[in-house]
């Protein structure tokens, strides 16, 4: 793959010289290396932590080609956006909004699928 530097993409020619050509790099012709980050405390307790028998495993980060829409009251959106920012200073986790919707909806799925009648689902619905 070849990617310009930054040489070559903003090179203007100065005093006369509206013909010059760039001089071309070693570095317009190579990608920089991509370093992979050490893996994190929370990373490595995010793999290790098990999902529930029959449980369907949350999606997490990667293109979704389903989508719904999904409206909230103004304090349900404040709740999880203080959530979202909660997980990111004191556990160290960085989710979007989606990923926690995402994520709570496959929890309460499993437990669901576990306890039927007793879930906290139909707790819940059965509330209103």
């Amino acid at each position: 793959m070849t990617l310009p530097g930054a040489d070559e993409l903003f090179f203007r020619p100065s005093g006369g010289a509206e013909d010059a050509v760039p001089v071309e790099t070693e570095r317009q012709y190579t990608a920089p290396e991509q370093k992979s980050p050490p893996e994190t405390t929370a990373r490595r307790k995010r793999r290790i932590i098990a999902q529930p028998d029959g449980a369907p495993k949350p999606s997490g980060r990667q293109r979704h080609d389903e989508k719904i829409t999904v409206y909230i009251s103004g304090p349900e959106l404040l709740a999880l956006e203080q959530t979202r920012l909660s997980l990111r200073a004191e556990h160290g986790l960085s989710a979007d909004r989606g990923r926690l919707v995402r994520e709570a909806v496959a929890v309460l799925l499993a437990d669901f699928e576990e306890n039927g009648q007793t879930s906290m689902l139909v707790r819940r619905l059965s509330e209103d």
